[in-house]
C-alpha cells in the first residue's frame, strides 16, 4: 500500500501546488481521495491520467473537489484516444442531490452513493467511513489492506469528534487536517487544531501523525512542536510528493 500526498493546502493551493488530494496505490489499483484545486497536474507527476481506477470525495467543498470537472473532461478525451475503455467511478455522498448527479458523466464518470454506515471494497482495500464534525456532510475515511491488515485513516474536514477515536484505533497512518493554531479554536468552526489531532493520535494509539489541510499564515513548524509536545508517535506535515509504504 502506498499513499502518496498530491495536494495538502486548505483552501486554495499555494503556487505551483495543491488542495486536498492523495494517492493511494496497491496491486496496481490507484485511487485518488478528493480531488482539489491543482491536483490533476499534480497528479500527472505519478501517474496518467487515464490509469486511475477510481475517485472518492469525502464531501463537496471546493477545495476537495475542485478539479473533478477537469478529471471528467480528461476521461472523455483519454476515450477519444483510446487509452481508456471502462467508466471512472466516483464514490461521493448522495446528500446534495444536485452535486451528486453532477458526478455522472456521460459514459465516462459514474457517481457512487457512500455514507457513514457503509463498508465497501474498493480495488484491494476494505473502506469504512464516519460522519465528521464539519458544515458540510463529510466522511472521514479508513483503508484497510485486506491482506496485511494495515491501516490508513483520513480525516477530511472536521472539528474535534469522539467518534474518531474507536475509528481511527491502532491506524498505521492518521491524515488529520489541521487548519487551525491552538488559539484559533474558539474562533472557527468545523476545523481542526494540532492539540486536537495530537489528542486524537494519542487515545486511537495511531503510529504516525500526517498533519495536513495546512493553514496559509502562521509558522507551521509550530503546528509540529505542539502536536510533538503531546503525542509520543512519529509526526509530520505533508507536503507534495511525501509517500508513505506499508
Amino acid at each position: 500500500m502506498i499513499l502518496t500526498i498530491i495536494g495538502f493546502w486548505g483552501a486554495y493551493p499555494n503556487k505551483n501546488e495543491a488542495t486536498s488530494a492523495y494517492l493511494l496505490e496497491q496491486s496496481g489499483f490507484r485511487l485518488l481521495i478528493d480531488c482539489g484545486s491543482g491536483a490533476l497536474s499534480l497528479l500527472q507527476n505519478y501517474i496518467p491520467l487515464h490509469q486511475l481506477d477510481a475517485l472518492i470525495l469525502s464531501h463537496y467543498h471546493h477545495d476537495h473537489i475542485a478539479d473533478v470537472g477537469s478529471l471528467q473532461y480528461s476521461m472523455l478525451v483519454n476515450h477519444q484516444l483510446q487509452k481508456r475503455s471502462k467508466i471512472l467511478p466516483i464514490y461521493a455522498n448522495d446528500k446534495d442531490d444536485e452535486k451528486f448527479q453532477s458526478l455522472h458523466f456521460h459514459d465516462f464518470t459514474e457517481g457512487r452513493s457512500i455514507n457513514e454506515n457503509d463498508q465497501l471494497q474498493i480495488g484491494p482495500w476494505q473502506v469504512t467511513f464516519c460522519q465528521t464534525n464539519h458544515p458540510a456532510y463529510c466522511l472521514a475515511m479508513k483503508f484497510k489492506d485486506i491482506t496485511s491488515g494495515k491501516t490508513i485513516v483520513y480525516s477530511a474536514d472536521t472539528s474535534w469528534c469522539d467518534n474518531l477515536v474507536p475509528f481511527s484505533k491502532n491506524a498505521n497512518i492518521l491524515i488529520y487536517e489541521t487548519s487551525l493554531y491552538d488559539e484559533q479554536l474558539a474562533k472557527i468552526t468545523g476545523h481542526s487544531t494540532p492539540s486536537d489531532a495530537a489528542l486524537l493520535a494519542g487515545l486511537a494509539n495511531v503510529e504516525t501523525l500526517v498533519l495536513t489541510h495546512l493553514p496559509h499564515f502562521g509558522d507551521h513548524s509550530e503546528l509540529i512542536r505542539i502536536a510533538k509536545e503531546q503525542f509520543d508517535g512519529h509526526v509530520m506535515l505533508a507536503k507534495t510528493g511525501l509517500t508513505f509504504e506499508l
